[in-house]
């Protein structure tokens, strides 16, 4: 009778868990099993899920409540799978990065890259000529501290933060609204095209502002998703916007080939040193029979359409100080400490300014900008559950960066989160906004870096506010902010400390 009564106490709370662990959506995985995940409706799949939500991720984050902290849904036609906490995510990126080194295969990735996805880095699926490439590009794109390629890139950010806060001084009137993205586009552009391609623009080239207009329609673009990317049959109707994206790609090859490459390829001196980062791209082609032409332009297009991410940053992060004056008035304490208002700032100065440089990263947290899915290369398995070969895989970064798990008032803006006790810039390993492991941005240091010189640059000079009234709303889950977007009013500091610039 004993035995009976711990058996039945012992079935009841069997069942007791089971139910606990079903309502809160962590059902007990069976090894070889899909994961848990709403049941698809015919053709939509599960699509209609996101609709109710401003962002997918945030309906991503709704559905762990659901099923759990990774599940199966179905978009379209398309099999996915969604991790949800930094352990599984590292066990896809890290762990088993070789297993999901694929790229999703939209449509739209292939008109922007002509007509082949691979031909970009960030949207190609891994391969050895991905690996030669990066290999490539590794010395220019994350310079070592101290090497040549770091002293020429401080060197290029101080030419062109001087001449940014030249012309914004005459652009900004006081009291009056500027539209200062164009201008920050240009700026960020000269950044990449003098330090990669020793070339840079005046601002108001009227060939310049019209292909940075074109690179920040695309990385708009980029940071959205589209019903056509899962139900491809919806084609016909996207037509338009297919042949705008193509067109926008072939604008911006032309360009570069016609400002930059051609020059190049009539000076170059293949016995000397490259003398930049398109000297070595040419000379690696022709040194290395299996790279193609298209590889080198599409390489070099990737990386200085890189300036779009930096200028939505500096523009995020300018929004964030007008909804925070007090984060922008410790900004202006740290540069006026650091550079006692004799000199403009620059990358050597990034080491003591830690709470710049932590805004710049909340703003990143805040943002919460989503990593581009990767796709199974092979059968395999993510926390113990199978995920078959082709299964598409969302890292849901929003959550990483917006849970309170990881975070104290996430929905705070809080610099401060990211410096030590001893106001050293500190970052906690699951802060991944650049992705990790083999397919991590490789020109990360260059938007940091960059982003850093000219937030401090700006508020070095001025204070930042908006009209009166205005009400601010940006992008969920997303870096970039539409191309025609808010005005900034930009009032000349009269602290004593800027007056000797």
């Amino acid at each position: 009778m004993v035995v009976l009564a711990m058996l039945s106490v012992l079935a009841l709370a069997s069942v007791v868990v089971l139910l606990l662990l079903a309502l809160r959506g962590r059902r007990p995985k069976t090894a070889g099993t899909r994961p848990p995940g709403p049941a698809p409706w015919p053709v939509l799949g599960s699509l209609h899920l996101l609709g109710s939500h401003d962002n997918p991720f945030q309906a991503f984050t709704a559905l762990v409540n659901v099923y759990g902290d990774i599940y199966s849904i179905t978009l379209g036609s398309t099999s996915c799978v969604v991790v949800n906490t930094f352990e599984l995510i590292k066990e896809v990126l890290v762990t088993k990065g070789s297993h999901f080194g694929g790229r999703p295969d939209f449509i739209r990735f292939h008109m922007l890259f002509g007509g082949d996805r691979n031909n970009s880095l960030a949207l190609c699926d891994w391969s050895d000529l991905q690996k030669t490439r990066r290999a490539i590009s590794r010395a220019y794109c994350s310079p070592r501290f101290a090497s040549m390629h770091f002293y020429n890139l401080d060197t290029v950010g101080s030419c062109e933060v001087a001449a940014f806060a030249d012309v914004l001084s005459r652009a900004a009137v006081p009291g009056q609204p500027l539209n200062v993205k164009p201008l920050l586009n240009v700026a960020c552009f000269n950044l990449f095209t003098h330090y990669m391609c020793s070339k840079r623009f005046a601002y108001d080239d009227p060939d310049c502002l019209a292909v940075v207009r074109t690179f920040d329609e695309i990385f708009w673009e980029i940071n959205q998703g589209y019903a056509v990317d899962f139900m491809p049959w919806l084609l016909p109707a996207y037509a338009g916007h297919m042949k705008k994206l193509s067109s926008w790609a072939q604008y911006i090859r032309g360009f570069i080939m016609a400002h930059i490459v051609t020059e190049h390829e009539n000076t170059l001196d293949m016995y000397g040193d490259p003398r930049d980062f398109t000297d070595a791209l040419l000379m690696h082609l022709k040194e290395d029979s299996s790279m193609e032409w298209q590889h080198i332009i599409f390489e070099l297009e990737d990386f200085l359409g890189g300036h779009s991410a930096v200028s939505n940053l500096v523009m995020l992060t300018l929004i964030a100080v007008v909804r925070n004056p007090a984060v922008g008035a410790r900004i202006q304490q740290e540069v006026d400490a650091v550079t006692a208002g004799s000199r403009h700032v620059t990358l050597f100065d990034k080491s003591s300014m830690p709470y710049t440089e932590a805004t710049i990263l909340e703003t990143l947290r805040s943002a919460s900008s989503p990593i581009v899915p990767h796709v199974a290369t092979t059968d395999s398995s993510i926390g113990g559950y199978e995920v078959k070969k082709g299964t598409v895989v969302f890292i849901n970064n929003y959550q990483l960066n917006t849970g309170e798990d990881y975070w104290v008032k996430p929905t705070e803006f809080m610099p401060e989160r990211f410096l030590s006790a001893d106001g050293h810039v500190s970052k906690p390993k699951y802060f991944i906004p650049f992705s990790t492991g083999k397919r991590t941005c490789i020109g990360q240091r260059l938007v940091q870096g960059f982003s850093f010189l000219l937030v401090a640059s700006i508020l070095q000079h001025y204070d930042v506010t908006v009209p009166e009234n205005t009400v601010i709303r940006t992008p969920t889950a997303c870096v970039a902010v539409p191309p025609d977007t808010y005005s900034l009013i930009f009032t000349p500091r009269n602290d004593s400390t800027t007056t000797a610039l």
